[in-house]
Formats: C-alpha cells, sequence, structure tokens
C-alpha cells in the first residue's frame, strides 16, 4: 500500500500546475449556481426555461412543487403568472379586433357604458398602453377597506371603478400602469365576443398553438392539474403556504401557465400561427402620448435596452408567485423564470441568466464613477433639501454625505454636472435643475419622467393649526369615511380597516404617510372654503390621484 502511495504521489508531482487545475464552468454550471439557495430539500423555488431559436438550450428546475407532497418543481408546473398575463389579455384584444368584434379605437363606454363620462373619450387603444388615466382599482379596494384577495363579483368591482368621477390625467397625455386597465379588457372581450376571456384565449391562443395546459383562471372551484401553491417565509426558517383560492380575477392577472407551454408562446413572435397577420407588429408597438412622446409599454409587453441589446420583457407577480418573461428579439434568445416563493427575485434572476448565455454580444456592465471634484465641483448646499411634487403630493428627502448624494435610502452616483444615477442596469437618473431662487428635481429613466418635483421649506406646525384638519371625511367614490386627529402634537389618519397612519407636514395643507403596505404612501391636500376653514381632502395614492373627500361638520 505505501508503494502505490508514493508512485501516485509521484505521478502527481509530475503533472504540469495547469493540467491540474479545475476545468472551466459550463454555462449550465453557472446557471444552476444562481439558483443554488432553492435546490435543496425542504425549499419551494424556481422553473427556468432557456430557449434559443425556438428550442430549449437549458430547462431545469430547483425546488418542491408541493412542500406538503414533497413533489419537485418541473416545467410542466402550472404557476400563476401575475402581471405577465396582460400579453395575452391584449392578444385577445387585438384577436378579436381582426374578426371585426371591436375596434382598438373604440371608447370603453361603447361596451361597458356604465362607466361615467369623463368629457374625453377613454379608448381601448389607451387602455393597452395604459395611458387611459382610469385609477388602480386594487387601490380603491384597499381604501375602501377591503381586502384584494376576497373573492367579489366582477360585477361589484365595475361598480366600483364607475363611481369613480374623475381620471387621474386627461385621457393618452400620461403613461400610468394600472391594472384597471386590463380588468376592464377582460369585461370588453365578453360583451364584444359574447365569450368569457377565459374561454376566447383557449380558443384563438392557447389551443391553436399547443398550450393546452394554459388557462385563464377565472373560476375558484376548478381542479386544475399541474397547479402548484406559492410560498411565503414563516417562523424558523419554515415556510407558509398560499393557494389564493379566493382570487379568480382575469385580464390583469390570472394566467396559469408552465415553461414548456411558454416555449410554444415565444416561437409565435418569431412565426405567428394566430389570427390574420397584425397580432405581433400590433403587440410590438410602443405607446405615443397626445404630445407625440414615446413611451415603452406596447400591449402588454414592455421595450427596453439591456446592455446595448434590445430586450421585451414583462414580469408579474401576487400571493408569492412572481415570474419575468425576457426576450433578446434580435438574438431569438429568451428567459422565463417562474417562481413558487416571494423571496425569490425572478427579473434579477433572468438577467443574470442572460448575462452567462449573451456574454459575448452585451456591452460591458456600467460602471459609474463619480467625476472628479475639480471637473464638477459638489455643494451639498446646492442638492441636499426637501422636494415637493405637486403632481403627486409627495416629498423626496435629498441628503449628501462625505460627497454622495442619496434620495430616501438610494444612494446615486454622479454622472454628470447636476446629474446622478442610481446603481444597476435598471438604475434612473436624478436631474436637478436652478429654476428661479430654487431648486428642481426630476427622477426617470429611457426618457419617462417618474418623479418631479420643487425644492420646498417643510413648516413646522403648532398643534392649535394641526386642529383646524381634525374631523370626519367621507368619500362617496369609496364608500368610506375616514377620521382625522391630533395626537401628541401629530396628525393622524383613521383610515381603511381602522388602520391608523402618523402623517407628516408637507406644504402649506398637504401631509403625506410614510410607506405603507399595498399602497405605497397616502398624501392628503385639505380643501377650503370661501371662509378658509376646511371643507374636505384629496387624496392620492399608488394609481389614484386626488380623491375626493368632504368634511362632516
Amino acid at each position: 500500500m505505501r508503494v502505490v502511495t508514493a508512485m501516485l504521489l509521484l505521478l502527481t508531482q509530475a503533472i504540469p500546475l495547469a493540467a491540474q487545475t479545475s476545468p472551466p464552468q459550463t454555462n449550465e454550471q453557472r446557471v444552476d449556481q444562481l439558483f443554488a439557495d432553492y435546490d435543496k430539500p425542504g425549499s419551494p423555488g424556481c422553473a427556468l426555461g432557456v430557449i434559443q431559436h425556438g428550442a430549449f438550450i437549458y430547462r431545469k428546475s430547483y425546488g418542491a412543487a408541493s412542500l406538503e407532497l414533497g413533489v419537485p418543481l418541473s416545467s410542466q408546473s402550472l404557476f400563476y403568472m401575475g402581471s405577465v398575463s396582460k400579453q395575452f389579455t391584449a392578444a385577445s384584444v387585438v384577436l378579436a379586433a381582426e374578426q371585426g368584434l371591436l375596434s382598438l379605437d373604440d371608447d370603453i363606454r361603447k361596451y361597458i357604458p356604465e362607466l361615467p363620462d369623463y368629457g374625453k373619450p377613454v379608448t381601448l387603444r389607451q387602455m393597452l398602453h395604459h395611458t387611459s388615466g382610469l385609477r388602480e382599482y386594487e387601490t380603491l379596494e384597499v381604501l375602501a377597506g377591503q381586502s384584494d384577495r376576497n373573492l367579489r363579483p366582477t360585477s361589484e368591482l365595475i361598480e366600483l371603478i364607475a363611481r369613480q368621477k374623475a381620471l387621474n390625467f386627461s385621457p393618452g397625455t400620461e403613461f400610468q400602469y394600472s391594472n384597471t386597465n386590463y380588468f376592464l379588457l377582460a369585461e370588453v372581450i365578453k360583451r364584444a365576443t359574447g365569450k368569457p376571456l377565459s374561454v376566447f384565449a383557449a380558443e384563438n391562443i392557447f389551443r391553436p398553438l399547443g398550450m393546452t395546459h394554459t388557462l385563464f383562471y377565472d373560476d375558484n372551484s376548478m381542479v386544475v392539474p399541474g397547479r402548484i401553491p406559492a410560498y411565503a417565509a414563516g417562523r424558523n426558517g419554515g415556510f407558509l403556504v398560499d393557494w389564493s383560492t379566493n382570487f379568480d380575477r382575469v385580464g390583469a392577472g390570472g394566467l396559469l401557465t408552465s415553461v414548456d407551454d411558454l416555449l410554444l408562446w415565444d416561437r409565435n413572435f418569431y412565426d405567428n400561427h394566430l389570427g390574420k397577420g397584425t397580432l405581433i407588429k400590433q403587440m410590438e408597438t410602443r405607446g405615443i402620448l397626445a404630445d407625440g412622446t414615446q413611451i415603452p409599454y406596447m400591449l402588454g409587453l414592455e421595450a427596453g435596452t439591456y446592455r446595448g441589446l434590445p430586450i421585451i420583457e414583462h414580469s408579474g407577480g401576487h400571493f408569492g408567485y412572481s415570474a419575468e418573461l425576457l426576450r433578446f428579439p434580435q438574438q431569438h434568445f429568451t428567459v422565463a423564470c417562474l417562481c413558487n416563493v416571494d423571496q425569490a427575485d425572478p427579473v434579477t434572476l433572468a438577467y443574470s441568466v442572460a448575462d452567462i448565455y449573451l456574454k459575448d454580444r452585451l456591452h460591458a456592465a456600467d460602471v459609474s464613477t463619480s467625476p472628479s471634484a475639480s471637473q464638477f465641483p459638489f455643494s451639498a448646499t446646492r442638492f441636499a433639501g426637501k422636494y415637493h411634487s405637486t403632481r403627486y403630493h409627495t416629498m423626496r428627502s435629498v441628503t449628501v454625505k462625505d460627497g454622495r448624494l442619496s434620495i430616501g435610502s438610494t444612494a446615486y452616483d454622479r454622472v454628470g454636472a447636476n446629474v446622478f444615477k442610481s446603481p444597476g442596469p435598471w438604475g434612473s437618473n436624478a436631474t436637478f435643475a436652478a429654476s428661479g431662487a430654487g431648486e428642481s428635481l426630476t427622477i426617470g429613466s429611457d426618457g419617462q419622467v417618474e418623479w418631479t418635483g420643487a425644492r420646498v421649506n417643510v413648516p413646522r406646525m403648532k398643534q392649535a393649526t394641526l386642529a383646524d384638519y381634525a374631523g370626519t371625511y367621507t368619500s362617496v367614490e369609496l364608500k368610506a369615511s375616514y377620521t382625522v386627529t391630533v395626537t401628541d402634537g401629530g396628525l393622524n389618519l383613521r383610515a381603511y380597516g381602522d388602520s391608523t397612519i402618523t402623517l407628516k407636514p408637507g406644504v402649506r395643507d398637504e401631509f403625506v404617510s410614510g410607506r405603507l403596505p399595498m399602497l405605497g404612501y397616502i398624501a392628503l391636500v385639505f380643501q377650503r372654503s370661501g371662509n378658509g376653514r376646511v371643507s374636505g381632502l384629496a387624496l392620492s395614492s399608488a394609481g389614484v390621484r386626488d380623491l375626493k373627500f368632504d368634511k362632516s361638520h
């Protein structure tokens, strides 16, 4: 035994060092490392499909489809797709238009006349591009004290939308993502074609493409073979399950599909077999605002670039499910990443997979470096302060410390004299501009403004002044009442579901909450009558602007 060991040692020493090193990792091994956190017993995870030229070049699932049954995920597992569903709703609208059952330029009230007349028509095309101005109905539900998880008839939700007396903006003048658009488009399909979206899409999309396991889930009692639950983190490293059986809304979401079926959908973007031939061109046409500005959002899809290459993508998620469908059309390359655990980030995972397979075609990742002080003298007093948006009635706090600028909790790198960029491939630009004696801030990317405001001085509020705002406020649009109280020198709002929310002052007569679950924020602008007394308020939140409340006296 000792002789054999000695001979092996001599042989090892004789092998050149280069030959002893580990072989380079394959693309597949690098991808597996990205999903290593889920590729273990007792964890839900993700199903992945990497597609090129209409075929899988890698397909693998990581983690469990069911922790209860010990069943692993597979490419046939059916996931709830959230907003990835929108592209299938949009395709249904286009195919119905090809059949002469509707027109993309029709007024929504042609099909849903119970909606109010807002003075200008809201067209189906504007809804498809999210330029309609319709308020976000899921936010309205929460503000009315109702859970968006509860099973509620479509008629009841349409009634809530129809009670809204105003839009967020004039139709066609802005882009603002709103699930209301696609929820109502599902109802348009039903009324225009005489078939629910689930049936129309099955007949015109899923069955023709062979997507035999894909469906719009509009019946919460339906047995769906292959459907999997989603999970959230629980205590002591465990998980909490969520089947979402009380949810059956379709249009904005509601699609169930698998990695295998998404291959068939992806192929159709290069060789269309649906309808009369206009589908792909329509779906890949970007929206245009009234002033001629082109927006990235197409029909249920969003255009952009990633490290120098054009992309078309959409993500989605709800109840712990999340998904990303990322396509590089010039390379005929697509990543489908579907996850059933709420900690997963399929968007980042999908782009990271693309980094591996397209590494020779992608431009080098942006590495932001701050310009030298001599190039752009940096003055903390020039930029720091509170900025207020008159559009959203919200505040942004800008701080400068050790030569680094932050907006809220996000640090920005200097990329120009007055321009800063947040890190990452999806970072936004923050541009400062002198405006008279003040300073303005605009945040946005790809030519789209996400937020804009001017620097302001926030007043100190005395308790006697705060008392002017106290009282009960009622909204006929929500059928709900809120109470404003003064406590310990501050203003509090008792609102939906008896939630108590602390409000911070902004400019005169404006207050805003901190970050809130499901809503993001609430901003209140108090209204005064001719005698100067507070007579009401206008509430803004995620996807909802200037919702009116009257004060009870």
